[in-house]
């Protein structure tokens, strides 16, 4: 937890606040937005919790923060917030929670199926998140949508027996997985779960397409500051254009959730999700 030797001014007056290990990865943001702002380098706490849904949310952003920067002058709301991960999204779909320094705290999914239950990405490997998936059924499959998100992907493997999916491509991050993508082609890894390679932020990011749940790993997200779903030059590291194209791949899909590693999620009907991408390939194509 967070030194309040470290504390940065910026924050408000009270009991939660933020310190100085902040690497602004977005997570507290995303988990409770009311409590942490941002300036740019990183997040402080903008105004305390309010009511008691405030309070739970600015303990479970305490929970996920993969560097350990938000504290409290009252841990005993800390236990309860722990339990809440995995965090409930939609049916069967759910947020991982304690993000990993390791994928600069990207978020990471779990979906329950009865043929197999999935991991999508890694988080950190903590003992409660496994026993907690232990009671779900376990885990069969990791689908690690590039090399930046694996985090702790070997040690759930380990625990579980669970077969860790990525494109040759991105191999050397984790080179002994179980199942190689290759080639540029979507491609059905199990019945209703797509792999659709995307290029550009990574030469073999792909995405995973499960019902209406697009997990999109560093390849789109919905941004707040925008008020709509971006993707970003800044953060590509292998080719813009190469990025560009395979956002347009994505129009040939129908979905209603975009869950990103890095980045806010969004969640509309499809029509709406049709319109927003369309407002996305208009603003990359001007």
């Amino acid at each position: 937890m967070a030194n309040p030797a470290n504390r940065l001014p910026e924050n408000v007056e009270g009991e939660f606040f933020v310190d100085s290990t902040c690497i602004d990865c977005d997570t507290c943001r995303q988990l409770a937005p009311a409590t942490f702002g941002e300036t740019g380098e990183f997040s402080f706490v903008q105004l305390q919790p309010r009511d008691a849904a405030e309070q739970q949310a600015a303990l479970r952003a305490l929970v996920a923060c993969p560097t350990g920067s938000i504290g409290t002058a009252d841990k005993t709301g800390v236990p309860a917030a722990v339990r809440d991960f995995p965090l409930r999204l939609d049916d069967g779909v759910y947020y991982c929670g304690f993000n990993s320094p390791k994928s600069f705290g990207g978020n990471s999914y779990f979906v329950e199926h009865p043929h197999g239950n999935w991991m999508i990405d890694a988080p950190r490997f903590v003992e409660h998140l496994a026993l907690r998936i232990e009671a779900m059924g376990g885990l069969r499959y990791i689908f690690l949508t590039h090399r930046d998100d694996v985090a702790d992907a070997a040690r759930y493997a380990a625990r579980f027996g669970a077969e860790r999916i990525i494109h040759r491509l991105e191999l050397s991050a984790q080179p002994d997985a179980e199942r190689v993508i290759d080639g540029d082609a979507p491609l059905e890894l199990a019945p209703g779960f797509l792999a659709i390679p995307t290029p550009g932020h990574t030469r073999g990011h792909c995405v995973l397409l499960h019902r209406e749940f697009l997990f999109t790993g560093d390849h789109l997200w919905w941004s707040r500051n925008r008020g709509r779903l971006t993707a970003s030059r800044d953060v590509c590291w292998y080719s813009w254009p190469a990025q560009v194209r395979s956002v347009r791949l994505l129009a040939a899909y129908d979905f209603a959730w975009v869950l990103p590693g890095h980045g806010e999620r969004a969640h509309f009907t499809p029509d709406r999700m049709r319109a927003e991408l369309s407002k996305l390939l208009g603003a990359l194509a001007a």
